[in-house]
């Protein structure tokens, strides 16, 4: 191997562990994710300053992906309705879904289920994150 600058051959990039290439991670057979060094990065992009909130997908298969979305206080998720059944996991802060028959409290350590084209809105009643699980349908 030839280095035209003629010194010392460049380092290749270092990752820790949990933090391949996105392009890698969502096509791994099996991911091993830093969940907590993932909020960290989530909390210090742009869209997290700027709309108070920031999500990744963390896992993407043909029948399921998984997202972690931050949130600061008082951000919301607009009125929605995923493909697929869903669960939504708080792993930090407390949220407040808002469902066809009422609202629901989450707080950290809690689940919620739900079943497919169920509409819902989120919105963080302190500084947030949660991983949201939705099973996709396969296609026609």
């Amino acid at each position: 191997m030839t280095h035209q600058s003629g010194g010392i051959p460049p380092e290749p990039a270092r990752r820790t562990p949990g933090h391949e290439q996105a392009s890698e991670r969502l096509s791994r057979k099996l991911a091993h994710i830093d969940l907590e060094a993932e909020i960290a990065l989530l909390r210090s992009e742009e869209g997290y300053a700027r709309v108070g909130r920031s999500a990744k997908t963390l896992v993407k298969r043909p029948d399921m992906r998984v997202v972690l979305t931050a949130m600061s206080e008082g951000a919301r998720v607009t009125e929605h309705i995923a493909p697929g059944p869903l669960t939504v996991e708080v792993l930090q802060g407390r949220l407040r879904m808002q469902l066809a028959d009422g609202n629901v409290e989450l707080p950290a350590g809690h689940l919620l289920a739900l079943d497919r084209n169920e509409r819902h809105d989120v919105e963080a009643l302190e500084k947030s994150a949660f991983l949201l699980t939705i099973a996709w349908p396969p296609e026609p």
